[in-house]
C-alpha cells in the first residue's frame, strides 16, 4: 500500500520519466492494447496451470507478476501512457500510483455506491492495497529464488496468483 512518501516519490519520478522519455504520452492503438491485454491473460492462465499442477512455485510467481505487469501497462496505455525500455518495471510501478490509483479508487467507489461515505474510506484503502500488490510482487519476484522451503514457496506462489487475479480484475474494470 503506497504511503504518502511513496506517492510523492512516484510523482517526482514520473515527472523525470516524462522529461527523459522513459514514459511517453501516446495515442492509443486498439490493436496494441489488445496484444498487451492478451499477454496479461496468457500469463495469468499459465500461472494458474503451474500452481494447479504444482509444477513450479517460482514460475507461478513470475507469471502472476507478469500478468499484473501487462495489466498495469494496458491500463496505462488505455489512458495514453507508454512505458519505455529503461527500468520499465519501476516506471510502471510509479506511473500506476500517479495515473491509475485515482481511477481505481473511482471504480471501487462505483462498486460501493449505496454506502458512499463508508465507501470513500474503503475505496481509498482498497485502491492503495491493490496498487501495493504490484510493488509487493515485483519485490517478491526478485528475491524468491533464494533460501525458501518448497512449502513457503508454494504458499507465496498461491498468494501471488490470488493477488494477480484481483489486480487484473480491477485493471480490466477501469479499462472497460
Amino acid at each position: 500500500m503506497p504511503h504518502e512518501e511513496r506517492v510523492k516519490e512516484a510523482e517526482r519520478n514520473v515527472k523525470n520519466y516524462l522529461d527523459e522519455g522513459m514514459l511517453r504520452k501516446v495515442s492509443t492503438d486498439r490493436g496494441i492494447l489488445e496484444i498487451v491485454r492478451s499477454n496479461c491473460k496468457e500469463s495469468l492462465d499459465v500461472a494458474e496451470i503451474l500452481q494447479k499442477n504444482n509444477y513450479s512455485s517460482l514460475w507461478t510467481i513470475v507469471c502472476s507478476y507478469y500478468s499484473m505487469y501487462y495489466a498495469a501497462n494496458a491500463a496505462l496505455y488505455k489512458y495514453g501512457y507508454k512505458v519505455g525500455s529503461q527500468i520499465p518495471h519501476k516506471v510502471t510501478s510509479d506511473a500506476l500510483i500517479v495515473y491509475i490509483r485515482g481511477k481505481l479508487k473511482d471504480s471501487l467507489l462505483e462498486d460501493y455506491d449505496s454506502a458512499k461515505d463508508e465507501a470513500l474510506a474503503i475505496a481509498g484503502i482498497k485502491a492503495d492495497e491493490i496498487i501495493g500488490y504490484f510493488d509487493s510482487e515485483r519485490a517478491k519476484r526478485s528475491r524468491f529464488q533464494y533460501g525458501m522451503t518448497e512449502n513457503v514457496k508454494n504458499a507465496k506462489a498461491q498468494t501471488s496468483l490470488e493477488r494477480a487475479k484481483r489486480f487484473v480484475f480491477e485493471m480490466e474494470k477501469i479499462m472497460d
